[in-house]
């Protein structure tokens, strides 16, 4: 647990990244881009080539993958249409949560905090793979990268997710696990705490200016006694 600043007003609510930062999805993301790939006639693509494409939304991810092994952009909407059929199916089995999520999204709830998941994955999914690992009772909300009109780094989802639930940006912490995370925060108006394990697109973490960072979720009620001695009983 590493932190850059010792002012904090008491939060009123937390806001998650969803994709490297609560779940590792890189397992449901090979087995099901693998299948599209395979319908189109196209070679496969592992794990390491696949996590730095990961964070900009499924839209992204697909044309990104596409690229990667030469398929030509007009078989876009084909793999989109394959990739919503198989991920619908696939989405859960092939991923986990990371050790100390749920020890702190509970010590936040129970300290009174409102949490909400914001990710840029489509929101049926992220709902989905939420209930699937038992953490959707946690949240407030859940806002994908197609519930508004622009995606995150964009600071829009982040408002809105503020403005639902009922958390002025100054009070509102956003925890995530990459630049967009970071760069959508600063933007609105939110402190921002990344995790050191995620994905951030292949770079250094601890190259994105952040509030702090955590190498588990667990150590975030800690965090906010330090920079807020009354943010947490």
């Amino acid at each position: 647990m590493h932190s850059t600043d010792r002012s904090f007003p008491a939060p009123r609510a937390a806001i998650f990244d969803l994709d490297g930062t609560m779940v590792d999805t890189l397992g449901d993301f090979e087995v099901v881009l693998n299948l599209v790939l395979r319908e189109l006639g196209l070679p496969g693509v592992d794990r390491k080539s696949i996590e730095p494409m990961v964070g900009k939304g499924s839209e992204h991810l697909i044309r990104s993958v596409l690229a990667h092994v030469n398929g030509a952009p007009s078989l876009y909407e084909q793999a989109w249409a394959s990739y919503v059929r198989h991920y619908r199916e696939i989405n859960g089995r092939y991923s986990h949560v990371y050790p100390g999520v749920l020890e702190g999204l509970r010590a936040l709830r129970g300290a009174g905090l409102k949490l909400g998941c914001l990710t840029n994955k489509p929101t049926d999914f992220a709902r989905a793979l939420l209930e699937a690992k038992a953490l959707g009772g946690l949240f407030d909300v859940v806002f994908g990268g197609d519930a508004f009109e622009r995606k995150k780094p964009d600071p829009l989802p982040l408002l809105k997710a503020c403005e639902a639930l009922g958390s002025a940006p100054g009070h509102t912490l956003m925890i995530g696990d990459s630049s967009n995370d970071a760069r959508a925060a600063r933007a609105a108006g939110c402190r921002v705490l990344l995790v050191s394990y995620g994905y951030n697109h292949g770079e250094p973490i601890r190259d994105v200016p952040a509030d702090g960072y955590l190498d588990s979720l667990a150590e975030v009620a800690g965090w906010l006694r330090t920079v807020s001695p009354t943010a947490l009983p």
